[in-house]
């Protein structure tokens, strides 16, 4: 399939005021210039007369670029064309291309994935690239540029260099030292510093929360005001409230962005004994979801409120309910008091889950393979022998971590991913 040529419409769908329609192989300059005439030189633009290679009817006046392989987006040769953004525009040049021999639609992610197989990025940046598109907040955003850009890639690299060398090391020992295959010091300090590095990284916050969202559980007994004060803080009317206790007998989830920040917010069925099975099932769903809470808003009596690390006690219905518990945070979804604090409050504990800005934050793939490197590396190591092949397994954790072996599932998940002209 990699020597086939492949188009797409590369653009949102039409109408739009322009649309970008890629062309990548082998065959593109050619298919090129049957529709729109003489090409540009490499890396400029010009405009063309866009016609259907077998009827020479016209179908707009673009602007073409050309692109030579291997240095282009693909690692192939590529042409764009810029047109009018028109449904029948559009469709009218997909329809051309498809008429050119040996010409055929891209499937989704095949740019993408040409370029990771041509060696333009690695899987890494792809995953970056892929998170970028479906960025929907600006800390989201930032952080998978940084994937994106290779900031993980160039990591890795050094950390390979690294390897390359001790590995190098390893094997003069067991080439020369045949008779004393006694550790040298320097090659175990060096794995013991690269693993301790590697673990250093692992301990960073992860990806998932700030792309799931942070989970923020709120939980008590019924009729604590848990419906309501989601309701508050989403802003919106999301959750069932009534005064009848076990109103909520399943937990509702509400995508939010607070300060930026990716929250899922999640109204949970109020805890306490019942006899009704479907509460039950409710109750015990609640509990998971209380475990398992990045924060855990308790809408119930202090004492009663579960262990948690980033535990909000929450004294609801500040309005009629009387003093504050010291160590609580008195609200009203009613009248709007306290909310303020309340989301600020959880802003900040949420950022603190979330990687730092322009940081490189590792997915759990990222940091399985990374975790099987620093594994090798502090693994035991009686001789020379073990240890270099301790070196060897660290390296093929980096290669499956850069895609370059062992990666043909992941790949079709990754790039499925993407759109059609991506």
């Amino acid at each position: 399939m990699a020597a086939d040529t492949i188009f797409a419409l590369s653009s949102g769908r039409p109408p739009a005021a322009i649309s970008v329609i890629r062309v990548s192989g082998p065959a593109a300059h050619t298919a090129g210039q049957l529709i729109g005439g003489p090409l540009p030189e490499t890396r400029t633009a010009a405009v063309r007369e866009l016609r259907h290679p077998d009827t020479y009817e016209l179908l707009d006046e673009a602007l073409v670029l050309r692109f030579d392989g291997p240095a282009s987006s693909t690692g192939e040769d590529i042409v764009e064309f810029q047109c009018h953004g028109g449904r029948a525009v559009v469709d009218g040049v997909l329809s051309a291309l498809a008429a050119v021999k040996g010409l055929r639609e891209a499937q989704p992610g095949e740019f993408t994935r040409r370029a990771f197989e041509n060696g333009r990025i690695d899987l890494t940046e792809a995953e970056g690239l892929a998170d970028l598109i479906e960025a929907e907040t600006e800390s989201q955003r930032r952080t998978a540029l940084a994937l994106a850009e290779g900031g993980l890639r160039k990591q890795i690299e050094a950390w390979q260099d690294k390897l390359l060398a001790l590995s190098a090391q390893a094997e003069r020992a067991i080439d020369y030292d045949e008779e004393d295959q006694a550790l040298d010091p320097a090659l175990v300090s060096g794995c013991v510093e690269l693993a301790a590095e590697l673990r250093s990284w692992l301990d960073r916050p992860r990806i998932e929360p700030l792309k799931d969202g942070v989970r923020v559980v709120v939980a008590g007994p019924p009729n604590a005001g848990k419906s309501s004060l989601l309701n508050a803080i989403a802003g919106q009317e999301r959750a069932i409230v009534t005064d009848i206790p076990g109103t909520t007998r399943d937990h509702i989830e509400v995508p939010l962005s607070l300060r930026g920040i990716p929250i899922l917010l999640t109204d949970t069925a109020g805890l306490r004994e019942t006899t009704d099975v479907v509460e039950a099932i409710g109750v015990s769903r609640t509990e998971v979801l209380v475990e398992g809470a990045d924060i855990l808003l308790w809408l119930g009596e202090p004492a009663d409120a579960p262990k948690h690390p980033r535990l909000v006690a929450v004294h609801s219905k500040v309005d009629i309910c009387g003093a504050v518990p010291e160590g609580s945070l008195g609200v009203s979804s009613l009248t709007g008091e306290g909310i303020v604090a309340l989301i600020e409050d959880i802003g900040r504990q949420a950022k603190g889950l979330l990687p730092g800005e322009d940081a490189i934050a590792l997915n759990r793939r990222q940091a399985s393979h990374i975790y099987e490197a620093s594994e090798a590396l502090d693994g035991p190591a009686g001789d020379v022998v073990i240890l270099a092949e301790n070196l060897r397994l660290a390296r093929a954790a980096f290669d499956r971590l850069t895609g370059r072996a062992g990666v043909e599932v992941v790949l079709d998940a990754l790039f499925g991913r993407f759109c059609l002209g991506k």
